[in-house]
C-alpha cells in the first residue's frame, strides 16, 4: 500500500478516532461537576488531572461500542498515532507548571493543550473537523478561559466534544460509502 491508502486504512479501520473523541465526553463531564464543587482551587486542580487519567480504559469501552478493533498492528501508521498521542503527554508539562503558579488558569491550558493535539491526526485520517476543531478549541478556551469562569469553560468543552463526535460520525459514513 502506498501513503494515502494507508491513511484511508487507518481512517476506516480506527473510524478515524471517534473511540477517544466520544470518551473524552465522559472526561470533560467529569471535569465539570468538579468545577461545580466548592473545593480549593488546587484540589480541583488535582482532581482534574486525576480525571484525565481513564481516557484509555474509557477509549477501549468506546472501541467496542463502535466495532472499532483497539489495536491495529496490520497498518504501520497506527504507531504514528499514538506517537501523537503521547506527545501530548509533553505538553501537559506546561500544565504542571501553570498548576501551582496560576491555578485557577490550569483548566484552559489543559483545553488548549486537548485542542492543539488535535491537529496531526487531521493528516493521519484526512479529516477537516480534526482540522477545524484544533484551531477553534483552544482559541476558544483561550477566550473563554480569560473571560469567563472554569465551569463554563468545562461546559463549553463538553459542548465542543459533542459536536466533535457528531462530524467524525458523519465523516465516517462519507469513507465509508467511497470504499
Amino acid at each position: 500500500m502506498n501513503l494515502e491508502e494507508l491513511r484511508i486504512d487507518c481512517a476506516i479501520k480506527q473510524k478515524k478516532g471517534i473511540h477517544f473523541i466520544s470518551a473524552s465526553i465522559i472526561i470533560w463531564i467529569l471535569v465539570t461537576v468538579i468545577q461545580i464543587l466548592d473545593l480549593p482551587i488546587l484540589t480541583k486542580n488535582l482532581f482534574t488531572f486525576c480525571c484525565t487519567a481513564p481516557l484509555l480504559p474509557l477509549a477501549f469501552l468506546m472501541s467496542k461500542f463502535f466495532k472499532i478493533q483497539f489495536q491495529d498492528k496490520t497498518n504501520p501508521l497506527n504507531n504514528l498515532g499514538i506517537l501523537f498521542s503521547i506527545n501530548q503527554m509533553l505538553y501537559l508539562l506546561i500544565a504542571m507548571w501553570v498548576y501551582p503558579t496560576v491555578p485557577e488558569k490550569m483548566l484552559m491550558v489543559i483545553a488548549m493543550i486537548f485542542g492543539a493535539h488535535l491537529l496531526p491526526y487531521g493528516w493521519l485520517y484526512k479529516s477537516k473537523s480534526y482540522v477545524f476543531m484544533s484551531v477553534i478549541i483552544p482559541i476558544a478556551s483561550l477566550i473563554v478561559g480569560c473571560y469567563s469562569t472554569r465551569y463554563v469553560l468545562a461546559l463549553m468543552m463538553i459542548v465542543f466534544e459533542i459536536i466533535f463526535t457528531v462530524l467524525l460520525i458523519i465523516e465516517n459514513r462519507k469513507i465509508r460509502s467511497l470504499t
